[in-house]
């Protein structure tokens, strides 16, 4: 017994014959490794076809296909209508149906047919039909409410990043300013220093002097000594002994010339 399978529902609209109106079916869809089972319903009568493991296998080596390859095949036919496929449900006699449709494989167009007998019980397979439809549109409802919310959540993110984005920008702007105020004055700065080297360098070329000269000319001005007063008495001192010493000597000559005489 399968403990897990995939469940499919498609509306599918017959085209007629010739004055007749379309028919619509709904294909329920059980769809299990090996084998699927089909419910059909057209609002009033009802059909099953429960493919077993052993005809799905027979069906697959007529096509020389992997079992998995033609249940993969008849869920994609029967659970989604395919826009390039062809659709039949006629009459089989004995009150059965032969369910069809078509493919494209490699250039050749495909048919698969399935006979389909009518329910024992139509009133169970309808409301098997309809309780898979309502659960599916429940199901169905409660993603889009929940991806509705999520978009809502998304929105309200979106705009606060987008808030922040904006006074992330203003401040960068504001930034950017402050920073070229000031290196504007910086530069002007520089510049007024510039024009004041120029001219200074202006009017020692006129002058006829070089920097260098101005320098070593204020340099070779000679400062004035004072002399202090024990400088100018030590002076004094010095002529008073020397003239002292000058009277002594020619007193001493003289008395010794008056001896020898």
């Amino acid at each position: 017994m399968d403990s897990s399978y995939r469940q499919t529902c498609l509306r599918l609209e017959i085209p007629g014959r010739e004055n007749e109106q379309q028919e619509v079916i709904f294909i329920k869809g059980n769809w299990f490794d090996s084998r699927f089972e089909l419910f059909i319903t057209d609002g009033i009568n009802t059909w099953i076809c429960k493919a077993l493991e052993s005809e799905v296998k027979g069906r697959a080596s007529q096509w020389d296909q992997p079992v998995s390859d033609y249940i993969e095949t008849a869920e994609r036919h029967l659970g989604f209508r395919q826009p390039g496929s062809t659709y039949g449900f006629v009459d089989a006699g004995d009150g059965h149906k032969r369910l069809s449709w078509t493919f494209e494989k490699q250039g050749t167009t495909l048919e698969w047919r399935w006979k389909c007998k009518p329910s024992p019980d139509n009133k169970k397979t309808t409301s098997e039909i309809l309780d898979f439809l309502m659960d599916a549109n429940i199901r169905l409802s409660e993603e889009v409410v929940r991806k509705a919310q999520s978009f809502d959540r998304l929105k309200l993110e979106a705009e606060k990043c987008l808030a922040q984005s904006e006074k992330f920008s203003n401040e960068k702007a504001e930034l950017e300013s402050a920073l070229y105020a000031k290196f504007v004055g910086v530069l002007n700065s520089k510049k007024a220093k510039l024009r004041e080297l120029r001219d200074r360098l202006s009017k020692q070329e006129h002058s006829g002097k070089s920097p260098q000269e101005e320098e070593e000319s204020s340099g070779k001005t000679e400062s004035y000594h004072e002399p202090t007063d024990q400088e100018d008495n030590s002076g004094v001192e010095s002529s008073k002994s020397d003239v002292g010493t000058s009277k002594n000597i020619s007193t001493s000559t003289r008395y010794s010339r008056k001896r020898k005489t």
